[in-house]
């Protein structure tokens, strides 16, 4: 692997994804990640200070499937987890890849100026950035 290319976050992000409320429930952003095919659903900030949460299907298979709870009457408020860990989109993959291991990550936003531009996956990490170093 080369030492001397830099493959960034913003070059294997993917732009496309899904901010709800979190007063959704579980029924209404499975039904939005269907569509979508997300596996990530990013809820909204309140208010200005308040924080972006993460919602993964791995939180929807352990809080509320695995706990058999009623999707229809499970706000993701409730399973989300908040605040998330954002990226920057110039950062090196590399770096990326070991914040995600220290803080047990799979998945995080790509953050400009407050807003999220992006999603950024194990997959776009070992499948785009690795490629892209080797």
């Amino acid at each position: 692997m080369s030492k001397s290319k830099v493959i960034k976050v913003v070059d294997i992000m993917h732009e496309k994804h899904i901010e709800l409320d979190g007063m959704a429930t579980v029924t209404e952003a499975l039904e939005a990640m269907k569509e979508s095919r997300a596996e990530v659903v990013i809820i909204k900030k309140r208010s200005e200070n308040d924080a972006f949460g993460i919602l993964l299907l791995s939180d929807i298979a352990k809080k509320v499937l695995a706990k058999d709870r009623a999707p229809d009457r499970v706000n993701i408020y409730e399973i989300m987890s908040k605040p998330v860990v954002p990226v920057d989109p110039e950062m090196d993959v590399r770096y990326c890849a070991r914040l995600f291991d220290q803080f047990g990550l799979s998945n995080a936003p790509v953050m400009v100026d407050g807003k999220v531009v992006g999603i950024v996956s194990y997959s776009e990490l070992v499948f785009d950035g690795l490629s892209e170093l080797v």
